[in-house]
C-alpha cells in the first residue's frame, strides 16, 4: 500500500507521439484468424512506423484485454515480442473490463509524468472471436450426468459476474435512470470522434 507524499518538483509532460488501430472487425469476420496478441503486435509495430521510433526506444509496455483465456501466458509480453520488442522490455497486461485499454494508457502516461519512462508502448487487445468455451469442474473430474460449456464472452467479459447480467442491460437501466435519450448519446459520441479528430491534427 503507498500514500502520496507531496514533493515539489515539477512533472513532465506526456503527449501521444503515434495512435493505431485495426480495422473495425466483426464477429467472426475477416479478422477472426488473428489471435488477440496478434492484432496487438500489429498495432504496436505500426504506431512505433509512424512515430519513426526503434523497438530499443521502448521503455515498457502497457495493454489491455479483457478476456485473457486461451491467449497463452504474459499477452502483453506475446504482442511486443511480436512487435520486434526487445524480451528486456517490461510488459504488463491490464483488466479493467471494457476500459482496459484506456487504464493501460493512462498508466503509462502516469509512468512517463512520474519519470519512470521517457517512452513507453500502451493500448488495448482484444479478438472475441478466440475466445474459447469453458468446461467447468473437469479437472476434478466429471464423474456423473451432463457438463455444460461455458462461454467465456459471457463469463468473463460480457455477464456482471454477481448478478450473472449482461453489461448492455446495466446501460439501459442507466440511461433510463438518468434520462440519457438515444440523441444524447449519438452526440456524446459525435463529439468524442470530434474531440479525437482534433487531437490528432
Amino acid at each position: 500500500m503507498f500514500r502520496a507524499l507531496s514533493l515539489r518538483r515539477a512533472m513532465h509532460s506526456a503527449v501521444i507521439v503515434s495512435a493505431v488501430r485495426t480495422p473495425v472487425g466483426s464477429f467472426q469476420g475477416s479478422l477472426s484468424s488473428f489471435k488477440s496478441t496478434e492484432l496487438g503486435a500489429m498495432v504496436i509495430r505500426g504506431a512505433l512506423q509512424r512515430a519513426g521510433l526503434g523497438t530499443t526506444e521502448v521503455g515498457e509496455v502497457f495493454m489491455g484485454n479483457v478476456v485473457s483465456a486461451g491467449t497463452g501466458q504474459a499477452p502483453a509480453r506475446q504482442a511486443a515480442l511480436g512487435a520486434g520488442l526487445h524480451n528486456s522490455t517490461p510488459c504488463t497486461l491490464v483488466n479493467k473490463v471494457c476500459a482496459s485499454g484506456l487504464k493501460a494508457i493512462a498508466i503509462g502516461a502516469q509512468s512517463i509524468m512520474c519519470g519512470s519512462q521517457e517512452t513507453v508502448v500502451a493500448g488495448g487487445m482484444e479478438s472475441m472471436s478466440n475466445i474459447p468455451y469453458l468446461l467447468a469442474k473437469a479437472r476434478n473430474g466429471l464423474r456423473y450426468g451432463d457438463a455444460a460449456l461455458q462461454d467465456a464472452i459471457l463469463c468473463d467479459g460480457l455477464n456482471d459476474a454477481y448478478d450473472n447480467v449482461p453489461m448492455g442491460m446495466f446501460a439501459e437501466l442507466c440511461a433510463k435512470e438518468y434520462g440519457f435519450t438515444r440523441e444524447d448519446q449519438d452526440n456524446f459520441a459525435v463529439e468524442s470522434y470530434t474531440r479525437a479528430l482534433r487531437a490528432s491534427q
